[in-house]
């Protein structure tokens, strides 16, 4: 009878066993996974910020757009009104001289963005940042256009309201 029951015993110790040297090798095979791809993608993102536009370092400055824009916004059922209060942040004081001078240009951008906007994109946190993206891009696009670099590190919502 002791032997019928350190058989299943058995069995039990050398399945767990099985189950560690599983649970160590595949560890194991995922850091030296983790270890090589690391590697490699480093490289490609040294070479996508080479071939980016610099913008100057050093501390963040920020321009108040002081207007918040207010528009429509077309959806399924009905259309609703939407308003944004945006902030720019850019880098050095040259930088901030030129967005302050071309704030048209700025707003001229941001509302072609807006302008282009769903109900839809706007219900969800991704298509808020989409939108913002956008509004970015545009941005920096007509300022590239303009004077050869992107003046505009970054657009920042600082409020949001759609009814």
């Amino acid at each position: 009878m002791a032997d019928q029951e350190a058989a299943p015993q058995g069995k039990k110790k050398l399945i767990i066993f099985i189950l560690i040297g599983l649970i160590v090798l595949g560890g194991g095979g995922a850091a030296a996974w983790f270890f090589f791809l690391s590697g490699d993608e480093s490289t490609e993102m040294e070479d996508v910020a080479e071939m980016a536009p610099a913008l100057p370092t050093g501390p963040a400055l920020y321009i108040n757009l002081p207007q918040p824009f207010i528009f429509n916004v077309t959806g399924d059922r009905q259309d609703r009104l939407v308003q944004i209060k945006v902030q720019l942040m850019t880098r050095g004081d040259q930088n901030e001289e030129i967005a302050n001078l071309h704030t048209p240009l700025i707003e001229s951008s941001l509302l072609s963005t807006f302008g282009a906007a769903t109900v839809e994109q706007l219900r969800t946190p991704r298509g808020r940042i989409e939108l913002r993206d956008q509004a970015q891009g545009d941005i920096q696009a007509a300022f590239t256009k303009l004077t050869g670099k992107p003046v505009i590190e970054k657009v920042l919502f600082t409020d949001f309201v759609m009814q």
